[in-house]
C-alpha cells in the first residue's frame, strides 16, 4: 500500500547544470573538485559516505563511515576495524562501493571499485592522529560483535585505560587500520527540474578514463 504521507514529499532540483564541459578528464580530482565544493557550502558531514560490502552469501550491507584522504588522487580512504562485519566482508570479497549525498548542492557521487588494505605506515600515523579517547575505543570495542551490554562495553574502556596509563599516544592495534578504494566507475548525479536529472559516468580502461552521460 502506497503512503501517501511518503508518496507526496517531492522537492524540486534546479540549483545547477553538469555538462561533459563542465568536468575534468580524471573521476578522483573531479570528485575533489566537488568535495571542496561541498566543503566550501559547509554541508553537514561532507565526508560522510555509505560503504557497501557483500558476504560470501551475496548478502549486502552498508554503514556510514567517514572519507579521511584521496591518496595520490587515486583512491578513496578509510579506517575501521579489520574484525567487524565490513572488515571481514572485504577480506573475502574485496569489491566495494561508495555513496556520496549532498542534499544541499543536490548532489550525489557513487563511486564502485577494489578494496585493498592501506600501508601500515600509513594507519599507524592517523591512529595516533586521533583523540585518545578514540584510541582507547578502537581497543576497547570488539567492533560488530555481540556484547552482554552498555556495562560490559565500559568496564573494557576503563580496562584499556589502566592498561596504557601515562602512555601518549597508543600503540595502534593489530586489529585496526586503513583501507583504499581503487575506483573503477564513479558517478557523478546533479539534480534538475523533471527528475530529468544529470549523470556523467566516469570507467576505467586501460590507462585512463572514459565518460559517459546516462539517461536519469
Amino acid at each position: 500500500m502506497i503512503d501517501p504521507h511518503l508518496a507526496d514529499l517531492r522537492k524540486t532540483y534546479a540549483q545547477r547544470t553538469l555538462t561533459e564541459a563542465d568536468v575534468q578528464p580524471d573521476a578522483v580530482r573531479q570528485f575533489r573538485a566537488w568535495l571542496d565544493e561541498a566543503i566550501s557550502a559547509q554541508v553537514e558531514e561532507p565526508t560522510a559516505m555509505t560503504l557497501a560490502t557483500v558476504n560470501e552469501a551475496g548478502q549486502p550491507s552498508a554503514r556510514i563511515v567517514l572519507l579521511k584522504g584521496l591518496p595520490d588522487d587515486a583512491g578513496f580512504l578509510f579506517f575501521t576495524n579489520y574484525d567487524s562485519r565490513k572488515g571481514q566482508e572485504l577480506a573475502t570479497g574485496p569489491l566495494a562501493a561508495l555513496t556520496f549525498f549532498w542534499p544541499a548542492l543536490e548532489r550525489q557521487v557513487r563511486v564502485e571499485g577494489r578494496v585493498e588494505k592501506a600501508p601500515e605506515t600509513l594507519s599507524t600515523e592517523y591512529f595516533q592522529s586521533r583523540p585518545r579517547s578514540s584510541q582507547i575505543g578502537a581497543w576497547a570495542s570488539p567492533q560488530s560483535q555481540p556484547i552482554q551490554s552498555r556495562e560490559e562495553l565500559e568496564q573494557r574502556e576503563r580496562e584499556v585505560e589502566a592498561r596504557f596509563a601515562g602512555q601518549e599516544p597508543l600503540p595502534r592495534p593489530e586489529h585496526w587500520g586503513g583501507y583504499i578504494l581503487r575506483p573503477q566507475r564513479v558517478e557523478f548525479w546533479q539534480g534538475r527540474p523533471s527528475r530529468l536529472h544529470d549523470r556523467i559516468v566516469y570507467e576505467f580502461h586501460g590507462e585512463g578514463w572514459r565518460l559517459t552521460r546516462l539517461a536519469p
